[in-house]
């Protein structure tokens, strides 16, 4: 590589980081789920020693080190706080319910059938040798595939 552009590289190196800084803010905003917002911090780390003149390996392990820095420490934080109205998806919602059991659960005879917000489900018992008849009460435990698993609803 010429000496020229090595040299054009180094005297601009926070006009790079810079560039990556917006890029992967962009790309935070597009895709609105916590990816690229830690390394957007560690380029504004870099871009910090690149004007203060750091060589690039330094700048780079900074980038580095900062990025995993706010990855590690402040990701779990962000997840809790900032998901917490997030929608659950159809089956996620399930779990916990309580439901009637419209055709007899037998999970040796694979029958099973209840109605939960005007979806059929096909339902299976958690204990194999637990037998649900038509009109009773259960609840939601889990869901595998497409079949609620469910155990007799005892009232607490």
């Amino acid at each position: 590589m010429d000496q020229g552009i090595i040299q054009v590289f180094a005297e601009n190196a926070y006009l790079i980081w810079l560039g990556l800084f917006i890029i992967l803010i962009v790309i935070e905003i597009l895709t609105v789920g916590l990816t690229t917002i830690w390394f957007a911090g560690g380029c504004l780390a870099a871009v910090l020693a690149a004007i203060l003149g750091a060589n690039a390996p330094i700048q780079i392990l900074l980038f580095l080190t900062v990025s995993c820095i706010l990855l590690i420490f402040t990701r779990p934080w962000a997840v809790k706080h900032l998901n917490r109205n997030r929608v659950k998806t159809n089956y996620e919602s399930e779990i916990g319910r309580v439901i009637k059991i419209t055709e007899r659960v037998d999970n040796l005879n694979q029958t099973g059938k209840s109605t939960v917000n005007g979806q059929e489900w096909t339902v299976r018992s958690k204990d194999d040798r637990e037998i649900l008849e038509a009109g009773s009460i259960a609840k939601v435990v889990a869901v595998s595939g497409v079949k609620l698993i469910v155990e007799k609803y005892e009232e607490e």
